[in-house]
C-alpha cells in the first residue's frame, strides 16, 4: 500500500509539471531565400538603368541629369529667375502624365487631373515625390523612373506592371509655402 502511494504521488507530481518545448535536432539560419531576393532586385534595377540609359543616350536632343534619388530626368520647360523649390509642408499643385518608356501612354493629364500634394506630409509614389522637390513653380520635367522608384514589384493594379519602368512628365503648377502659425 505505501509503494501505491509514493507512486501515486510521484505520478501527482511529475503530472504538475508544465511541458518543454521541443527543440529542433537542427538549429539553422537559412537566409537563402532573402540572399536570392536581393540578387532578383538587383538585376531588375540593373536591367531598368540599362534600359533608361539607352533612351538617354539616343534621346540626342535633351540633355538628362540624374538625381541622388536614383532616377534621370529632363527639363522640358526650365524656369530660370529666382524660385523657390518645394520644402516640407508646402502645398504643390500640379499635373502630370505617365507613359511606357517607350513613350506609350498609359495614363494622361487629363485621366490624372490636376493634383494637390502637401510636401513629404501625403503620399505618392517615391520618385515623384522626390522629383517635385527639384522642380521650381511653372516648370515641366520628364522623369525617367526605375520601377523601384516606381511602383515597384506590384505596379498600380491596373495599367502598371509589376517591375515597370515609367517615363513621367510633370509641370509644376503652384507652390503655396506652408504659412507659419506661429506669430
Amino acid at each position: 500500500m505505501r509503494t501505491l502511494s509514493f507512486l501515486l504521488l510521484f505520478l501527482f507530481i511529475y503530472s504538475c509539471k508544465s511541458p518543454e518545448p521541443r527543440r529542433p535536432v537542427t538549429q539553422r539560419t537559412d537566409t537563402s531565400f532573402l540572399e536570392e531576393s536581393v540578387k532578383v532586385n538587383r538585376r531588375i534595377i540593373k536591367r531598368d538603368e540599362r534600359r533608361i540609359k539607352k533612351i538617354i543616350r539616343t534621346d540626342t536632343v535633351n540633355n538628362y541629369l540624374i538625381s541622388q534619388r536614383g532616377f534621370w530626368y529632363t527639363f522640358d520647360n526650365e524656369v530660370i529667375k529666382d524660385t523657390i523649390t518645394p520644402s516640407k509642408g508646402d502645398k504643390l499643385i500640379f499635373e502630370y502624365n505617365i507613359q511606357k518608356l517607350n513613350g506609350d501612354m498609359l495614363y494622361t493629364k487629363e485621366d490624372l487631373g490636376v493634383k494637390e500634394y502637401i510636401t513629404d506630409q501625403e503620399i505618392l509614389f517615391s520618385g515623384l515625390r522626390d522629383g517635385l522637390k527639384l522642380m521650381n513653380e511653372g516648370e515641366t520635367v520628364t522623369f525617367l523612373f526605375p520601377s523601384h522608384k516606381a511602383f515597384g514589384y506590384y505596379g498600380d493594379q491596373e495599367k502598371i506592371k509589376g517591375n515597370m519602368p515609367i517615363k513621367a512628365q510633370v509641370t509644376l503648377l503652384e507652390i503655396n509655402p506652408k504659412q507659419n502659425k506661429n506669430p
